[in-house]
Protein backbone atom coordinates (compact mmCIF):
# COMPACT_ATOMS: atom_id res chain seq x y z
CA UNK A 1 0.00 0.00 0.00
CA UNK A 2 1.42 3.36 -1.07
CA UNK A 3 1.38 5.85 1.76
CA UNK A 4 2.95 9.14 2.81
CA UNK A 5 2.79 10.13 6.44
CA UNK A 6 3.74 13.56 7.72
CA UNK A 7 4.69 14.15 11.33
CA UNK A 8 6.46 16.65 13.53
CA UNK A 9 3.94 19.46 13.56
CA UNK A 10 2.84 21.26 16.66
CA UNK A 11 2.65 24.55 18.48
CA UNK A 12 5.78 26.69 18.50
CA UNK A 13 6.53 30.25 19.51
CA UNK A 14 7.59 32.82 16.93
CA UNK A 15 11.28 32.47 16.21
CA UNK A 16 11.23 28.78 17.05
CA UNK A 17 12.01 25.74 14.93
CA UNK A 18 10.30 22.54 13.88
CA UNK A 19 11.36 19.62 11.73
CA UNK A 20 8.63 17.92 9.78
CA UNK A 21 9.05 14.39 8.50
CA UNK A 22 7.52 12.77 5.44
CA UNK A 23 7.82 8.99 5.62
CA UNK A 24 6.93 6.80 2.69
CA UNK A 25 5.80 3.22 2.52
CA UNK A 26 4.99 1.11 -0.49
CA UNK A 27 7.38 3.00 -2.76
CA UNK A 28 10.87 4.51 -2.76
CA UNK A 29 11.06 8.23 -2.15
CA UNK A 30 14.45 8.76 -3.78
CA UNK A 31 12.94 7.93 -7.18
CA UNK A 32 10.56 10.86 -6.75
CA UNK A 33 10.52 14.59 -6.41
CA UNK A 34 9.12 15.56 -3.03
CA UNK A 35 7.26 18.78 -2.56
CA UNK A 36 6.09 20.42 0.63
CA UNK A 37 2.86 22.37 0.48
CA UNK A 38 0.87 24.24 3.08
CA UNK A 39 -2.70 25.31 3.45
CA UNK A 40 -3.78 28.03 5.85
CA UNK A 41 -7.41 28.38 6.93
CA UNK A 42 -9.51 29.85 4.16
CA UNK A 43 -6.68 29.69 1.64
CA UNK A 44 -5.67 27.36 -1.16
CA UNK A 45 -2.88 24.86 -0.83
CA UNK A 46 0.39 26.52 -1.85
CA UNK A 47 3.76 25.15 -2.78
CA UNK A 48 6.57 25.86 -0.35
CA UNK A 49 9.60 24.07 -1.76
CA UNK A 50 10.57 20.85 -3.50
CA UNK A 51 13.57 18.56 -3.75
CA UNK A 52 14.05 16.88 -7.09
CA UNK A 53 15.37 13.41 -7.72
CA UNK A 54 18.83 14.89 -8.30
CA UNK A 55 18.74 16.74 -5.00
CA UNK A 56 18.14 20.18 -6.48
CA UNK A 57 15.92 22.29 -4.24
CA UNK A 58 13.36 24.67 -5.71
CA UNK A 59 11.64 27.29 -3.59
CA UNK A 60 8.09 28.31 -4.49
CA UNK A 61 7.56 30.70 -1.61
CA UNK A 62 10.16 33.45 -1.27
CA UNK A 63 9.10 34.10 2.32
CA UNK A 64 10.71 30.85 3.48
CA UNK A 65 14.06 31.27 1.75
CA UNK A 66 16.83 31.30 4.32
CA UNK A 67 14.50 29.81 6.94
CA UNK A 68 13.27 26.47 5.53
CA UNK A 69 15.23 23.70 3.95
CA UNK A 70 14.50 20.21 2.75
CA UNK A 71 16.59 17.07 2.92
CA UNK A 72 16.38 13.36 2.23
CA UNK A 73 17.35 10.30 4.23
CA UNK A 74 17.12 7.56 1.65
CA UNK A 75 17.99 4.86 4.16
CA UNK A 76 14.88 5.80 6.14
CA UNK A 77 12.80 6.53 3.03
CA UNK A 78 12.02 9.88 4.62
CA UNK A 79 12.19 13.52 3.61
CA UNK A 80 12.50 16.30 6.15
CA UNK A 81 11.42 19.92 6.20
CA UNK A 82 13.52 21.95 8.62
CA UNK A 83 11.76 25.16 9.54
CA UNK A 84 13.64 27.84 11.46
CA UNK A 85 12.75 31.37 12.54
CA UNK A 86 9.09 30.52 12.34
CA UNK A 87 6.55 33.31 12.01
CA UNK A 88 2.81 33.40 12.76
CA UNK A 89 2.13 33.55 9.02
CA UNK A 90 3.73 30.11 8.67
CA UNK A 91 0.74 28.65 10.51
CA UNK A 92 -0.89 26.07 8.25
CA UNK A 93 -1.40 22.40 7.62
CA UNK A 94 1.73 21.12 5.90
CA UNK A 95 1.58 18.34 3.32
CA UNK A 96 4.26 16.40 1.51
CA UNK A 97 3.65 15.14 -1.99
CA UNK A 98 5.58 12.78 -4.26
CA UNK A 99 5.75 12.79 -8.02
CA UNK A 100 8.06 12.47 -11.02
CA UNK A 101 9.05 16.16 -11.15
CA UNK A 102 8.97 19.20 -8.91
CA UNK A 103 6.02 21.47 -9.46
CA UNK A 104 4.33 24.28 -7.59
CA UNK A 105 0.99 22.70 -8.45
CA UNK A 106 -0.21 20.16 -5.93
CA UNK A 107 -2.31 18.26 -8.46
CA UNK A 108 0.76 17.34 -10.50
CA UNK A 109 1.98 14.95 -7.82
CA UNK A 110 0.97 11.32 -7.56
CA UNK A 111 0.90 10.78 -3.81
CA UNK A 112 0.26 12.95 -0.79
CA UNK A 113 -0.14 12.57 2.93
CA UNK A 114 -2.82 13.61 5.38
CA UNK A 115 -0.94 16.68 6.56
CA UNK A 116 0.41 17.89 9.88
CA UNK A 117 -0.64 21.07 11.66
CA UNK A 118 1.93 23.75 12.39
CA UNK A 119 0.84 26.61 14.62
CA UNK A 120 3.15 29.51 15.34
CA UNK A 121 1.87 31.58 18.21
CA UNK A 122 2.97 33.13 21.46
Amino acid sequence: QVQLVESGGGLVQPGGSLRLSCAASGFTLDYNAIGWFRQAPGKEREGVLCIGRSGVITYYDDSVKGRFTISRDNAKNTVYLQMNSLKPEDTAVYYCEAGPLCSSWANEYDYWGQGTQVTVSS
